[in-house]
């Protein structure tokens, strides 16, 4: 490369976006995927090997998959080719087999070719490709945003080890815009930046686990800027909100802001108005709160408010959660409006709740014992101890019921769980008071 060639790529390189030039040039660099890349996980093992096998890598935008495939093949030795399967023909294939049997015949040297957008790889380009994989000419690392069991033909899978790759935490982002803030060779360093930590937190949120569109948003921030006299930037949260067209919510996720709204959307489930709940589901969504914390509170509050008036409300808040905890945003949030519209609207009843609580109260103060005639009477010579002598087994009798004492001693009498006329809980309380009037006829 003559000086030439070295000044137009370092111009390219200064003209290329933000995102583009902090990725990092060494593994230990790369910012999340630690389940994949920490110590003795499976990435960790293959570059201390150095055998890099034909991966597919299967994540949402921003997550680093591009940079991924780059590192190793750096960490390997490899040279790396990079084509996409929109773009790329079988004449393009054949021109990267072609570089890479020389650089094996004449150098040793293996090659990584990553293809971005696998899922949409013909039968054409796997043709002339996957020989050459199979014979271990070439490492295949495929990107794909798509889930690949469903998206990427069998042939490809079968002869890849899929990696799943999770969004990036807006800590983990919120580093990633810091560092850009005081590289000074490749990020904005160069120039002198005054930004508050809930400015970069609110950039980091946004992204949405996206490193790529956190880093573009302050980019556009930074030089749509003004300079002050000293030539020094201040970026403001009105500069951000401007930057990625979206206002910031206030909402804190570890102040009194997430309390407050969690404490609003509880009560308003509890007074039956499902206009406010889904007005403060929407404004924890917005903000970035973690969507399976919100199911757990859902959860909680089935529970808690609607109780047995309704025994359907646990039924849909446990599901609520199990399909929130697998699917994940953005399509949670329809989980979350149902199951909150269902018990906003739902018949409620704390019976259940003040039940436990004055149980757990005379537990605590009151000494008890169970009676004798409940004791377990299964074992050799319980009988001998009085064990389950006169216990009346209530199946045996009308209506599957039979007036026994049940309660220890010190506690005959105490009331628990008082029901209400409110739902289901009704049909209970009437049930109840039936079989209890029968058995005194």
């Amino acid at each position: 490369m003559d000086l030439l060639d070295i000044v137009n790529h370092q111009k390219k390189k200064e003209q290329a976006p933000l995102a583009d030039r902090m990725r990092p040039d060494s593994i230990k660099d790369l910012i999340g995927q630690d389940h994949l890349l920490s110590r003795e996980k499976f990435l960790a093992r293959c570059i201390k090997a150095k055998r890099i096998p034909s991966l597919i890598l299967y994540g949402p935008p921003g997550t680093g998959k591009t940079t991924l495939a780059r590192l190793l093949a750096k960490e390997s030795g490899s040279e790396y080719f990079q084509l996409s399967a929109v773009m790329a023909g079988v004449k393009d294939i054949r021109q990267v087999i072609e570089e890479a049997n020389n650089l094996l015949k004449h150098s040793h040297k293996k090659s990584i070719l990553f293809i971005d957008e696998i899922h949409r790889f013909s039968k054409n380009q796997q043709d002339a490709l996957l020989p050459h994989v199979e014979r271990g000419l070439v490492t295949l690392i495929g990107a794909t945003t798509e889930n690949p069991y469903f998206e990427v033909n069998s042939a490809l899978l079968s002869r890849t080890t899929v990696l799943k790759l999770e969004p990036l935490t807006a800590k983990e982002i919120a580093c990633l815009l810091k560092r850009s803030l005081v590289e000074k060779e490749k990020g904005l360093g160069r120039i002198k930046t005054v930004i508050e930590d809930d400015v970069v937190m609110f950039l980091a949120d946004m992204a949405g686990g996206d490193a790529r569109r956190a880093l573009n948003a302050l980019e556009i921030a930074a030089l749509s800027a003004t300079p002050h006299s000293d030539g020094s930037i201040t970026i403001s949260l009105e500069d951000a909100e401007e930057s990625v067209q979206k206002r910031a919510v206030q909402y804190d996720k570890d102040g009194d802001q997430h309390y407050d709204v969690i404490s609003a959307f509880i009560k308003s489930i509890r007074g039956s108005d499902p206009d406010a709940a889904l007005h403060y589901l929407a404004k924890m969504i917005t903000a970035g709160e973690d969507p399976e914390f919100i199911a757990r509170r859902v959860m909680i509050a089935a529970a808690e408010d609607i109780g047995n008036a309704d025994s359907n409300g646990l039924t849909i808040a446990t599901a609520a959660h199990y399909a929130v905890k697998h699917i994940g945003m953005p399509e949670a949030r329809i989980i979350l409006a149902q199951a909150v519209t269902y018990l906003a609207t739902a018949p409620k009843s704390n019976a259940a709740y003040l039940a436990i609580n004055k149980a757990m109260t005379d537990v605590n103060n009151v000494t008890t014992d169970v009676p004798k005639h409940l004791r377990d009477s299964h074992y050799q010579n319980a009988s001998k101890l009085g064990h389950g002598n006169g216990y009346l087994y209530a199946h045996s009798y009308p209506n599957h019921y039979v007036k026994q004492q049940y309660m220890p001693d010190a506690l005959t009498g105490a009331v628990y769980y008082e029901m209400t006329d409110q739902g289901e809980e009704k049909k209970h309380k009437e049930y109840m008071d039936k079989l209890k009037k029968k058995s005194h006829q």
